[in-house]
């Protein structure tokens, strides 16, 4: 399997948004509001590197009140 850590900016206010519908994703195993430079922060596995790019690029960074993502995959666990 691999692992992405997802970090997030949302709309202001709409973290809560963001979360519920991140919890709702299949393949996201955790979504939790944090503080500093990004707001939330998500964990996203597949059985893949590519599964895992469709996840990010087509699932999480399309959802509605998501400002800009950075993802860092995991290499090694």
């Amino acid at each position: 399997m691999t692992l992405a850590y997802v970090l997030i900016n949302t709309e202001l206010g709409e973290e809560g948004n963001v979360i519920k519908e991140l919890r709702s994703i299949e393949s996201v195993k955790e979504a939790h509001l944090t503080y500093g430079v990004y707001d939330v922060i998500a964990i996203a596995e597949a059985k893949n590197r590519e599964k895992l790019k469709e996840i990010v690029a087509f699932k999480i960074r399309r959802l509605k009140d998501i400002r800009s993502t950075l993802t860092m995959i995991a290499i090694e666990r």
